[in-house]
């Protein structure tokens, strides 16, 4: 069915399908991605959440909230085609002028700077900036630093001393324009790696540290003019900015970008509904899905989403050190009492594997039936009856809602569960920082490109563990040098038909050892205001803010 097909009505959300099936897929249209002209080119955009995303470091921020802003401030030399659909997963061009050429054994990428282009402040982008954006990524501590970009000739080095890193890997070519990548093996997902947001291109004069609150000049259509992180962020046109590729930026239909903070997700959905915001951040309530697909039809919209819910638990925090408690954890939980709390069939499904659907080569086949008794048992063997244990969840109502039935289920297989609620636009942060030593999370984790390696690599891979530090994508710990050496092995592979048995295995693998209990894969479901138009959401990127126009 399109979008706009009409919804059931009020009170049939939970499990009976209260909104229309995903829309058709699309592709970008063919045009110039100039909307000068336009009669729908100006006015300001109003954006909500509940708080803030974190740093404003574009190198350094690893959440879906400030992503999906950097979009429209940044740019890699490739990137991620603005498309609906999977048309939105091909790369293409961004600063650099074409596709890299790569040598028949892989380990030479070349690609060739744009002429004129210019950063948000005036300055022009020169091949320096690109060498030194690469640099940064050790020197400033991403945290894909090992895990993306160290198979880079020098990488090793410049993780283990980052701040005399020198990255020979990375040649720069000021005469002719040319970048040059030396990889130490083949890398099948590096192209990936180069459009991922972590490998936009800087001002060499950038400091090598986390920016925090200090926005940095960029290449996109917008940019960040005013900041507070109690209150929200202002953005607005780039001046320099100027057309190159209209699949990978367009100059935006906005003048400006309003994105406030403080609103519970409650709140949210009230507000846009008065016109008071185009657009919410946070989950929609359950209790209030069946209002939206009541009253406020065409202005819902569902997206299929590379993007699960799961149980993290820390390996290195009892009880969760035995594999058995984590076991039982997953046995505990009926999956399809969690896709009723988060709304219904039609936006989740219940998932039993630690990478979602529509990932290619990445399905297991696997199911998950509950099994209180079966866990009890297993609780018991590990001598862990009545040991206590604290769930943090988001504070948002839906959130809270599943975090109440696994605390519920946690309690009945045997184990002494509380409830930690944190404010949701900081519970990512405080899960991840290993000095908060979290036992066990409702978590999220959205793709960061087509692969399985942006799931199980990212969230379990050993090189993800940042310990003390308060970046941390595999906050459980954990780390199996046979887990790692399968990550490994499909990462070179250059053909995915071959890669993909092998992330199976791993698969299976993350599944027996259960550092994370997958839960449910949902989709996206946004609700904006009656006079947003031209709504565009991509796989990777959601809702595009400089697509939508608001006049």
């Amino acid at each position: 069915m399109k979008r706009g097909a009409a919804l059931l009505a009020a009170g049939l959300f939970l499990g009976l399908g209260a909104f229309p099936a995903l829309a058709e897929e699309q592709t970008s249209p063919d045009w110039n991605g100039i909307t000068l002209g336009s009669p729908h080119r100006g006015g300001t955009l109003h954006l909500t959440a509940d708080g803030p995303g974190g740093t404003l470091d574009p190198q350094i921020n690893y959440g879906t909230q400030y992503m999906q802003v950097f979009v429209n401030m940044y740019d890699p030399l490739l990137t991620f085609r603005l498309a609906r659909g999977t048309a939105g997963l091909e790369v293409v061009p961004d600063l650099a002028d074409a596709m890299p050429q790569i040598s028949p054994d892989g380990l030479t990428w070349r690609l060739h700077l744009r002429p004129g282009l210019h950063f948000s402040d005036g300055a022009p982008v020169r091949v320096e900036d690109v060498v030194a954006s690469f640099r940064r990524i050790y020197r400033a501590g991403s945290p894909t630093a090992a895990s993306f970009y160290g198979g880079i000739a020098g990488a090793a080095d410049c993780l283990e001393k980052p701040d005399r890193c020198m990255l020979p890997g990375v040649e720069g070519h000021p005469e002719t324009g040319e970048i040059v990548f030396h990889l130490t093996k083949p890398d099948g997902e590096f192209l990936y790696k180069l459009a991922f947001p972590h490998a936009v291109i800087l001002p060499a004069a950038t400091p090598a540290h986390d920016m925090g609150g200090t926005t940095v000049p960029g290449t996109g259509p917008y940019r960040i003019t005013q900041y507070d992180p109690g209150h929200g962020m202002v953005l607005e046109r780039n001046s320099y900015f100027h057309v190159w590729n209209p699949q990978a930026q367009t100059d935006g239909f906005v003048d400006r970008i309003e994105y406030d903070f403080g609103l519970s997700d409650e709140a949210q959905v009230t507000a846009v509904e008065q016109g008071r915001y185009d657009w919410m951040l946070d989950a929609k309530p359950a209790d209030r899905l069946g209002e939206l697909g009541a009253n406020y039809t065409s202005q819902v919209h569902i997206e299929q989403l590379l993007g699960l819910y799961y149980l993290a638990m820390n390996t290195r925090e009892k009880p969760f050190t035995d594999v058995r408690v984590r076991r039982a954890v997953s046995m505990a939980v009926n999956r399809h009492a969690m896709t009723i709390l988060f709304g219904g069939s039609a936006i989740s499904e219940p998932l039993c594997q630690m990478v979602p659907h529509g990932i290619p080569g990445a399905d297991l086949g696997l199911d998950c039936p509950q099994d209180l008794e079966g866990a009890r048992r297993l609780i018991h063997e590990a001598g862990a009856d009545g040991a206590s244990v604290t769930l943090v969840v988001p504070n948002r109502a839906m959130e809270l809602g599943m975090g109440t039935y696994l605390r519920n289920a946690l309690q009945a297989a045997g184990l002494n569960a509380q409830l930690r609620p944190i404010t949701a636009g900081l519970a990512e942060s405080y899960e991840q920082n290993t000095a908060n030593h979290v036992q066990i999370a409702l978590s999220y984790w959205f793709a960061d490109y087509p692969s399985a390696s942006t799931f199980l690599d990212d969230l379990f891979g050993c090189d993800n563990y940042h310990p003390n530090a308060a970046v941390s994508p595999n906050f459980t710990g954990f780390c199996d040098q046979h887990v790692q050496s399968l990550f490994d092995l499909a990462k070179v592979q250059t053909d995915p038909t071959k890669a993909a048995p092998i992330w199976q295995e791993a698969g299976r693998a993350i599944m027996e050892q259960m550092p994370g209990a997958p839960m449910i894969q949902m989709r996206t479901v946004d609700f904006v205001s009656k006079r947003l138009g031209n709504y565009y959401s991509t796989l990777l990127n959601h809702m595009l803010f400089s697509h939508v126009w608001v006049q």
